[in-house]
């Protein structure tokens, strides 16, 4: 590991350095080392940072410039998607199949990559996020099978995407614009989606500066959460024919 990245203290809450250090190549990388509790993933997110990392490697943290975003105003279903879902019969649910979620993205096949970066480590990191109400997850289901899902951090006002899977065309797609819509209900205006790519922008993602988003991030966070702990009885079973329809 380079010695110009810095290595993080073992303690839980060691500081993160300033993003602003973080390398250009590769994009982002802003320090290596220190573990994936709870409580340092909390406090990783608080300022706008991840972890990233295959196996094998050391844990890499990054803050990428710019920014992949969603806002959540005018995350909606384009005409055609909202008529599929209308004639899916889909069901989607929050933090029902949290697990089954993530093991779906893990094993979901990535054009360009080798592997994943949701490595057995990672897994059990979320999870237990998940059971301390910072990470959650919105499935969409086919009767009783999972056909699809999105995963994320949320922390105050803010959700951090981490990642989505479709089992079935379209399904990922209903995770997310039911994540969009559920959090314009609960006033939570941005979905950070990390690192962007053309699939990201097909559906509506926008970049911003690092600093625009640290800064709009920092504010969400700090506001009180609209649900504590699960989601899953605030969410409740919602058809995915709504998602054509007005809010």
């Amino acid at each position: 590991m380079s010695l110009h990245l810095p290595r993080l203290g073992v303690e839980p809450d060691a500081p993160f350095p300033p993003v602003d250090r973080a390398l250009r190549r590769p994009d982002g990388l802003l320090a290596f080392g220190g573990d994936l509790s709870v409580l340092r993933l909390r406090n990783a997110y608080r300022h706008g940072v991840f972890p990233w990392f295959s196996e094998g490697q050391p844990i890499l943290w990054w803050s990428p410039d710019p920014r992949a975003v969603f806002e959540t105003a005018d995350l909606r279903p384009n005409r055609r998607l909202a008529r599929a879902l209308r004639g899916s019969g889909w069901t989607l649910r929050a933090d029902t199949a949290f697990a089954d979620v993530v093991t779906a993205c893990a094993q979901a096949p990535r054009p360009g990559q080798d592997g994943t970066w949701i490595t057995d480590a990672m897994r059990d990191a979320y999870t237990a996020l998940h059971a301390a109400g910072s990470a959650h997850s919105v499935e969409v289901f086919d009767g009783d099978a999972l056909v699809g899902g999105i995963y994320g951090v949320a922390l105050g006002r803010m959700f951090f995407g981490e990642s989505m899977f479709s089992a079935r065309s379209g399904a990922s797609k209903a995770a997310l614009f039911a994540l969009a819509r559920q959090m314009r209900h609960w006033n939570m205006p941005l979905i950070d989606a990390q690192v962007g790519n053309p699939h990201l922008v097909a559906l509506g993602a926008d970049h911003w500066p690092r600093e625009r988003f640290i800064e709009t991030a920092r504010r969400l966070v700090d506001d009180p959460a609209p649900v504590e702990g699960r989601w899953t009885a605030a969410f409740g079973d919602s058809p995915a024919a709504r998602l054509g329809a007005p809010d």
